[in-house]
C-alpha cells in the first residue's frame, strides 16, 4: 500500500538522526587513511557513470558535481564494460539524463541483468531523468529495480523548465535540500507505485508541487506525483530522481549526498583503503 508524503511527514523525523549519522559517516571515513607500500591511501567511493548510447550532455554536469568531492573516485563506463563485469566491487552506478529506452536497449538483456545483480548484491543505483525511467518496472527495456510505473506515458515529452518540489524531512536531511525547492525539469518520469509483489515499495522522498507542460499536454497530472523515489532492491539501494538537480546551480551538492546514501550498504574499502569496521 502506498504511503503518501503527507502521511509520512509526522513519523519520518524519528528516522532522521540515523540518516544524518549515516551521511556523516562517509565524510569521516574520507579523513582516514592507511599505510600501503609507504603511501597513505584515503577511503574512496568508487562511482561508475554510464557513458553509452542514450546519454545526453547532462552527464557532464553530473561529472562536474562529483569531481569536486575528493572522496568520490569517478569513472565513465560503457555497456560492453558492464557486460564484462566492471561493476564488481564498486559502490555506485549512475545513469544520467538522455533516453531511458536507448540506454536500456543499449545495455541489452545481459547488461541489464548485470546491473540488477550489482544492486541486488549491495551496490547503489542513482538514476536521473532517463535513469529514473530506466530504474522503473514499467518497460521491457527497464531495469525493474524500483516498484514504480510511469504515469501519462503518452505525454512523456511534457516540456522543460523550473518546477517546485516538496521534500520529505528525512530526504531533505539526506540530500541536504530545503523542504521546498525549485529544480530544473526536462521531461523526467511522473512516478507512481506499480504494485509489484516481487519488489519492495518505494519511499516517496519528493513530490512535484507545480507542473511543466507544453501545448497539447493535459494539465493537472504532474502535481502530487513522485519526483524522487528511494527504494531497496535485494541488499542494495535505489534512488530515482526525475528532475535534474545537477542542472540546478544551487543544488550542486546534492548528487554527492545521493551517492553517499546509495553507497551505504556497499561501504567496504578497496585494497589499501580503510573504514571504521
Amino acid at each position: 500500500m502506498r504511503v503518501s508524503l503527507m502521511q509520512r511527514l509526522s513519523c519520518v523525523l524519528i528516522g532522521a538522526l540515523p540518516v544524518f549519522a549515516l551521511l556523516l559517516w562517509p565524510a569521516q571515513l574520507s579523513a582516514q587513511s592507511s599505510q600501503l607500500d609507504g603511501e597513505r591511501v584515503p577511503f574512496r567511493f568508487n562511482v561508475m557513470l554510464f557513458s553509452g548510447p542514450g546519454v545526453s550532455d547532462s552527464s557532464r554536469r553530473v561529472e562536474e558535481d562529483l569531481q569536486k568531492v575528493p572522496e568520490i573516485r569517478l569513472r565513465r563506463i560503457r555497456a560492453d564494460q558492464i557486460n564484462s563485469g566492471v561493476l564488481e566491487g564498486q559502490h555506485v552506478v549512475i545513469f544520467s539524463g538522455g533516453s531511458g529506452s536507448v540506454q536500456g536497449r543499449g545495455l541489452g538483456e545481459a547488461g541489464r541483468e548485470r546491473v540488477r545483480k550489482f544492486v541486488e548484491s549491495g551496490g547503489g543505483y542513482v538514476g536521473i531523468c532517463a535513469g529514473a525511467y530506466l530504474a522503473s518496472a514499467d518497460y521491457e527495456w527497464s531495469l525493474h529495480l524500483l516498484d514504480a510505473r510511469v504515469l501519462d506515458r503518452r505525454h512523456w515529452a511534457r516540456g522543460f523548465g523550473n518546477v517546485e518540489i516538496g521534500v520529505a524531512p528525512a530526504a531533505a536531511e539526506a540530500l541536504q535540500v530545503s523542504p521546498k525547492s525549485t529544480v530544473y525539469y526536462h521531461q523526467g518520469p511522473l512516478l507512481a507505485p506499480a504494485g509489484r509483489g516481487d519488489i519492495p515499495d518505494y519511499r516517496e522522498w519528493a513530490v512535484f508541487l507545480t507542473e511543466v507542460r507544453k501545448q497539447g499536454v493535459p494539465g493537472g497530472v504532474m502535481q502530487g506525483t513522485t519526483a524522487i523515489a528511494a527504494g531497496e532492491f535485494g541488499a542494495g539501494r535505489v534512488l530515482a530522481i526525475s528532475p535534474h538537480l545537477e542542472r540546478t546551480d544551487e543544488l550542486n551538492h546534492v548528487l554527492p549526498a545521493a551517492v553517499r546514501w546509495a553507497a551505504a550498504k556497499s561501504l567496504k574499502p578497496r585494497v589499501g583503503e580503510t573504514s571504521d569496521e
